[in-house]
C-alpha cells in the first residue's frame, strides 16, 4: 500500500486508491452493486481466499464504503454508492479497450431501454441517466463462466 501520510504530495488520488485501489476490493465494491450482500456470495463470485475476503471486507467496512449489518449482510454506505460513476467510467473503459467481442455487460436505461454511455447519458433518450437508474444485462461479449 501506498504510505499514508502523502509528505510529498497532497493527491486525492492517491488517497481514494489507499481505500478502493486494490484489485480485490474494487471486484468486491462491483458485487455489492450486483446485489451481493453475504461473505459468502462475495466468496463464490470471486474466488478469493476466505482470509483475503476477511481483510478487505474489513477495510472498506471501516473506510465507511461497506456497512456490516447486525444480520451479517455487507451494504454499499452512501460513501460507498458514490463509487457507482467512476466504477461504470471503469467498465466503459475497458469495454473499449480490451473487450474485443463486445462488452460483456450492457448498461441500458430501465425508463426507455437506450445504452448508457461513460458520460452517463442514454443513447435513445439523451436523459443523464442517475446510477439507480441503469440495468446491467448480458452483452455480445458475455462468457457464462466469467460474468459475475
Amino acid at each position: 500500500m501506498l504510505d499514508r501520510t502523502y509528505p510529498d504530495q497532497v493527491c486525492s488520488i492517491a488517497r481514494a486508491l489507499e481505500v478502493v485501489g486494490e484489485r480485490w476490493s474494487v471486484l468486491i465494491v462491483r458485487d455489492a452493486f450486483l446485489g451481493r450482500e453475504r461473505f459468502s456470495e462475495f466468496q463464490r463470485s470471486l474466488g478469493i481466499a476466505r482470509n483475503v475476503l476477511s481483510q478487505r471486507l474489513g477495510h472498506l467496512v471501516e473506510e465507511g464504503v461497506l456497512e456490516h449489518a447486525d444480520d451479517g449482510r455487507y451494504l454499499l454506505t452512501r460513501k460507498g454508492r458514490e463509487l457507482a460513476p467512476a466504477l461504470h467510467q471503469l467498465m466503459k473503459w475497458g469495454d473499449r479497450h480490451y473487450a474485443p467481442d463486445g462488452p460483456p455487460r450492457l448498461t441500458l436505461h430501465r425508463d426507455c431501454g437506450g445504452e448508457v454511455g461513460a458520460d452517463m447519458v442514454c443513447a435513445r433518450c439523451g436523459e443523464h441517466v442517475r446510477p439507480g437508474a441503469i440495468e446491467l444485462v448480458r452483452g455480445p461479449g458475455a462468457q457464462l463462466a466469467i460474468v459475475p
